[in-house]
């Protein structure tokens, strides 16, 4: 049976509100952001996938309309919110997509909560920060203190999430502008203590129990979380799948959504045949 919605939610975790939102119709995926992102983040997906799956994505805890909530910031916390929308939306199994930060919390999902995984799509990926990745982490943690504003801080961050041909054509222009227009604000402390989350994670040791059809994406332009850091997950997960996608970045899901949605959809319908 498929089912038809596209609305906005919200759901209990605990103490938590989580703001959610459901499109579409067909076999059921959940989106999950990575830092500090939100359910916009998935716009093109949530456009163009939504004829043939029904979409969830959903604001992390602290960011967009989920408030961050008193007590340390983990990676397990955030992947038993993804359980706690997939458990209240009475979906499972779901396949699973995440990039970034998001790639990392499905990673852990489908340790902690295996039965309501059906497969994973992880884009721009890593087991564990190696030395080069952790300071640009801490790069990026001093410039959210330093950038004299917010537009500051996004042109320079954002030389690392797209690619310089999204620079030179107006699109990151239009990202930054779209950032600057949303209302739901993350707080500063609230980012730093994403980045802290993440970089402390490491799911190296634990990755080969994963057994979902997973595959694996990376950016050939893509300097942070570089092409050997995703194929070193693929490699440790048992049967995944590894891809570059050479002339992109961090983010080719927002920068060639077609291509994406397509790669992504075919890896989908093989596992919905399996």
């Amino acid at each position: 049976m498929t089912v038809t919605t596209n609305a906005s939610r919200l759901v209990t975790a605990g103490d938590l509100t989580i703001y959610t939102e459901q499109l579409g119709r067909g076999p059921d995926v959940l989106l999950i952001g990575g830092l500090g992102d939100t359910v916009e983040s998935w716009q093109f997906q949530l456009d163009g996938l939504g004829d043939r799956y029904r979409l969830t994505a959903f604001d992390n805890r602290g960011a967009g309309r989920t408030p961050m909530p008193e007590g340390p910031v983990t990676v397990e916390a955030m992947a038993d919110d993804a359980a706690a929308v997939l458990r209240g939306l009475d979906i499972a199994p779901a396949h699973v997509a995440g990039f970034s930060g998001g790639s990392i919390i499905a990673q852990e999902l489908a340790l902690r909560h295996p039965a309501l995984v059906r497969s994973l799509v992880l884009q721009s990926t890593w087991p564990t920060p190696d030395p080069y990745f952790r300071s640009w982490g801490r790069f990026v943690r001093w410039l959210i203190e330093a950038a004299p504003s917010e537009r500051a801080f996004l042109e320079a961050f954002f030389l690392d999430i797209y690619t310089p041909r999204a620079h030179n054509n107006g699109t990151v222009a239009q990202i930054i502008e779209d950032v600057l227009a949303f209302p739901h604000k993350q707080e500063p402390q609230d980012l730093q203590r994403f980045l802290d989350a993440f970089f402390d994670h490491d799911t190296s040791d634990r990755l080969p129990q994963i057994a979902v059809p997973t595959l694996v994406l990376a950016g050939g332009l893509d300097t942070t979380s570089r092409p050997e850091l995703c194929r070193a997950v693929a490699e440790l997960i048992p049967g995944a799948r590894f891809e570059v996608m050479e002339e992109e970045s961090h983010q080719p899901f927002q920068e060639v959504p077609d291509a994406w949605n397509a790669r992504v959809d075919a890896f989908w319908s093989e596992v919905e045949r399996l």
